[in-house]
């Protein structure tokens, strides 16, 4: 009886570690165009490689930006649940490209959706649709609210 307790108890410490690993990073304001969304900021290797990663929605007006030195940035969906629109914008903030309606991957083997620049320094994850639905185009600004 006593095992069957501390099973209990190791899974439910399991869970709570799980939901733990996918809470949020702190939110800060940025705009694009007339858009304005609340972000995490991924700046380390390992919360640029966990991303969304395992999370089940992302709140309206809510994203995730991605800063990275400059250079091509490539995307995958692996383990992400949510549809995404990717924006990838060069050093000064110019959004030189949209991925629309980027779709969760659901195989083992996900596509990947590359830079078409080699300059990305910053790329921004929104609920898919939202770019359009915004008015967001290449060439809008993208300014961080520190």
């Amino acid at each position: 009886m006593k095992s069957g307790c501390k099973f209990i108890a190791l899974w439910l410490g399991a869970g709570t570690l799980a939901i733990a690993a996918a809470e949020s990073l702190p939110l800060m304001p940025v705009t694009v165009g007339a858009a304005e969304f609340q972000v995490e900021l991924a700046q380390t290797p390992d919360q640029r490689e966990r991303g969304l990663m395992f999370r089940k929605i992302l709140p309206k007006g809510r994203g995730m930006l991605f800063e990275q030195p400059a250079g091509p940035a490539v995307f995958w969906m692996k383990n992400t649940s949510i549809p995404l629109d990717l924006l990838y914008f060069d050093s000064g903030g110019k959004l030189l490209q949209i991925q629309a309606n980027v779709p969760p991957c659901t195989t083992p083997a996900c596509p990947v959706y590359p830079s078409e620049s080699a300059t990305i320094r910053y790329i921004l994850e929104i609920n898919a649709g939202e770019a359009a639905k915004q008015g967001i185009e290449l060439g809008h600004r993208l300014y961080l609210k520190k």
